[in-house]
């Protein structure tokens, strides 16, 4: 069986460029990777075994446990005219004149095209049900997603409509969108609940995101949004998330990530650092959406309290960037202690900086400064915040490009963030890398030069997608 993705030659092609360095940013040599990668935490279905010819390999490189963050945010590995062996899902082996093994095994031509890891979008709320048209024609009459909020509008009208409806059809709605995803290259992604503001629908939509998983080639991580909003007819809300909501998700899905929604309206600092706390003491990580509209020094005492990371930040300052940067740096300097000792896991990491660039597109031309906190040190990834009202994209694509206009990273820095630094995230060392031993997550694009990945806006650049060493699309 040949894939191919170029079955004779294009002549209308530039000619592949030479594999002594990226355009991206600084090569660090022909190797792509000192060794291989660690297997994941996260199980994941076999895979199928892939022999991809003549690509221009293009990967982030280093721990698979670290972030790349400050200056090494932007350096990139590359091999041109390279081939990749999958066996069994894992990458086994990448160099040149590589063949088949065996009779029957897939190969896929790339004919000279870039060969990326499979995106990761580390933050969405792709499991939703309604729609929020008539919210986006009132905005585009002059309402601000703030006011719609504060009005009982947004997310709120997106609770009703998931309260009202099925865990089954919810499932089967979220697979249909992951599989939108997957087209564009995405092959892993963190799904929130958040829609349901009370126990009963929290669990439901957990239940159904797991059940979406279960069905989708890529690999998907819940998160327990349950502070995502406040139910106005419910007085002590955050009392009943902490006595209800809280100790149910923990006894169905111990160990699942806790995020809530610090903003005026929303929830306070105060009330995130109770829910955290509490959940913190029951083994849960902890995330949060901090400084959309608002600096309420959320970031400051996520830092302190140990988030895995902070989400938005368009209303961050310099000073607010300038300390996550540094924390990030601090918890990067204790993981290198830690990891000299010896084996044993993930070291100590800062908070990681998401950047939602999208929304800012969608809602209002506000972006979070993503050149200051990479100059000051700190580790970024971007992700899509795909959902109804606020970010209605399932595109990595897009949202990268968007990440080097209006965050203003650098066409390198914007892959890292989708791929490697995002598996950091969702602790997952076996991706987000092109490297022996990591998962055979792929994504051949139309393109024989990586800028093109940011520089397109809109563009059909995915040739295929390789999930877990088999094509699972292809065009």
């Amino acid at each position: 069986m040949t894939l191919t993705a170029s079955a004779v030659p294009d002549p209308t092609r530039p000619p592949a460029p030479p594999s002594t360095g990226s355009p991206l940013g600084p090569s660090l040599g022909p190797s792509l990777g000192p060794s291989p990668a660690p297997p994941s935490p996260h199980p994941s279905r076999s895979g199928g075994d892939l022999l991809i010819r003549d690509a221009r390999v293009v990967t982030p490189a280093g721990d698979p446990w670290r972030y790349l963050q400050g200056s090494e945010t932007g350096k990139l590995r590359l091999l041109g005219n390279t081939d990749v062996r999958i066996r069994g899902g894992q990458i086994f082996e990448v160099g040149r004149g590589l063949k088949p093994e065996e009779a029957g095994v897939p190969v896929l031509e790339a004919g000279g095209r870039v060969l990326l890891p499979g995106f990761v979008d580390a933050h969405t709320h792709a499991c939703w049900a309604g729609d929020r048209l008539e919210e986006w024609a009132a905005r585009m009459s002059g309402a601000s997603y703030q006011e719609l909020l504060e009005a009982g509008g947004g997310i709120l009208s997106t609770v009703q409509a998931v309260r009202a409806a099925s865990e089954a059809s919810l499932a089967e709605a979220l697979l249909a969108r992951l599989n939108q995803a997957l087209a564009l290259g995405t092959t892993t992604m963190e799904v929130k609940s958040g829609y349901g503001l009370d126990t009963e629908t929290e669990l439901k939509m957990l239940r159904a995101i797991r059940a979406a998983g279960a069905g989708w080639p890529g690999s998907l991580v819940p998160t327990a949004c349950i502070g995502h909003a406040r139910d106005p007819h419910v007085p002590a809300f955050v009392t009943q998330v902490m006595e209800e909501t809280l100790p149910a998700v923990n006894r169905e899905f111990p160990g699942v990530a806790v995020d809530a929604y610090c903003e005026v309206g929303a929830w306070s600092v105060e009330e995130c650092l109770r829910l955290f706390r509490a959940a913190l003491a029951l083994g849960h990580p902890v995330r949060v959406h901090a400084d959309q509209f608002t600096s309420m020094g959320m970031v400051e005492a996520a830092i302190e309290l140990g988030a895995q990371s902070v989400d938005h930040l368009e209303a961050s300052s310099s000073e607010t960037l300038s300390r996550l940067g540094a924390a990030a740096r601090r918890g990067a300097r204790r993981g290198a202690r830690d990891r000299s000792r010896g084996p044993g896991g993930p070291p100590p990491r800062g908070p990681a900086g998401v950047l939602l660039p999208v929304s800012g597109f969608h809602l209002d031309d506000r972006y979070a400064d993503g050149r200051a906190l990479v100059d000051a040190g700190g580790a970024v990834v971007v992700a899509t915040n795909w959902n109804p009202g606020s970010a209605p994209s399932p595109s990595i694509p897009f949202a990268a490009a968007l990440a080097v206009r209006k965050n203003r990273l650098t066409p390198s820095e914007a892959l890292t963030a989708v791929t490697h630094n995002a598996a950091v995230l969702l602790g997952f060392p076996d991706r987000g890398r092109i490297e022996e031993g990591a998962r055979g997550d792929l994504v051949l694009l139309e393109a024989w030069d990586e800028r093109e990945l940011t520089h397109s806006v809109g563009a059909p650049l995915v040739r295929a997608t390789v999930c877990g060493g088999r094509v699972v699309q292809a065009s």
